[in-house]
């Protein structure tokens, strides 16, 4: 009588996630940061790391795969997310990571993007945006702000930027995010958010380029400014922001305005966040676009701005399939390339 050995697996950290190889980002950049959360995020995931696969195009970010201890590739421009549709069509066991940034993803990869998340293959994007092009040294973006000077631009951008989380929800994505690579604890729940998502899940994640755009978002994550630019959005939970959580948001008929706290607003009268409202989220994705004050400002919202449930791509081709083998049979590859009309040369 012979006896099973039960063999436990492993209990893996974020050293396991690391590579040997040399992490060439300029010093400061912060995809470091974006790495390191990645790494420590993967050994919680609850997915073996023989089935986790990062696949990036062209650009700073597109080096994730070099220094991941995963299955990747480092794919070509903008093609990332037609390459991980195509994997994760035949292998819907994989846990497929997009990494990628807002020149890759919106630009010449724009297209493919879209078609993506229509398609909600079960995915997760991290859409790396510097407002730049880092790689090929500091060309404006698709999310380059207007009057940008930049070495493309040298009397100012004209072009009207992107706004991604806008673009995504247009898609009809059922998971979009915002994080930042200056919050460590943030961008780990975010990305753990995304994991959980079943289906293409949109996580943009703002990333300082030091070097060509250096300070692009600072205003979100510095100590000094970071309480009254920067709303986190709490699902349950009242818009509240500022430094002594004094100012929320609600709406004033369909439209949605700052107000004080304790200077005729309470927080029974703040908006109240739900991720699974369509309308609010279209709003809420738009929240830095509109004004509430004759200067128009408003803080930038962080979190899970839009979560819906909707059967994902490969699943539905899987079931399709079945169905038509089911009633059809198999099909004869050579008799369907050869189709109906057949030639004899004599």
């Amino acid at each position: 009588m012979s006896t099973a050995t039960i063999t436990e697996a492993p209990i893996l950290t974020a050293k396991d996630f690391a590579t040997d190889q040399e992490v060439r980002w300029c010093p400061g950049c912060g995809d470091y940061s974006i790495l390191a959360q990645v790494q420590k995020v993967m050994p919680n995931i609850g997915v073996p790391k023989e089935n986790i696969v990062i696949i990036s195009g062209i650009g700073c970010s597109s080096r994730f795969p070099y220094y991941m201890n995963t299955f990747g590739m480092h794919s070509i421009h903008g093609r990332a997310t037609a390459i991980a549709s195509g994997l994760k069509a035949t292998r819907p066991e994989l846990s497929v990571w997009i990494v990628t940034g807002d020149g890759d993803s919106l630009s010449i990869g724009g297209n493919h993007t879209i078609h993506l998340l229509r398609r909600n293959f079960d995915v997760n994007i991290m859409m790396f945006n510097n407002q730049i092009y880092g790689l090929t040294k500091g060309q404006y973006s698709p999310t380059s702000e207007e009057h940008k000077i930049t070495k493309s631009t040298p009397y100012g951008s004209i072009d009207h930027p992107f706004n991604p989380a806008a673009l995504a929800l247009g898609a009809d994505a059922s998971f979009i995010a915002r994080s930042m690579d200056r919050d460590p604890k943030h961008l780990q729940a975010m990305l753990t958010r995304s994991h959980q998502h079943r289906g293409a899940s949109f996580l943009e994640i703002y990333q300082n380029c030091n070097i060509f755009n250096d300070g692009a978002f600072e205003i979100f994550t510095e100590k000094a400014t970071k309480q009254e630019e920067a709303l986190f959005l709490e699902q349950g939970k009242p818009l509240i922001f500022g430094a002594n959580g004094n100012k929320g948001i609600k709406f004033d008929g369909l439209k949605p305005v700052v107000v004080e706290l304790g200077e005729g607003a309470s927080t029974d009268d703040l908006w109240i966040h739900d991720e699974r409202d369509f309308y609010k989220a279209q709003v809420l994705v738009r929240l830095f676009d509109s004004p509430s004050k004759p200067d128009g400002h408003f803080p930038r919202p962080f979190g899970v701005f839009f979560e819906t449930d909707r059967a994902c791509y490969e699943d539905v081709m899987a079931m399709q399939i079945e169905e038509v083998i089911a009633t059809k049979g198999k099909g004869d590859l050579d008799k369907m390339l050869r189709g109906r009309e057949v030639w004899e040369i004599l």
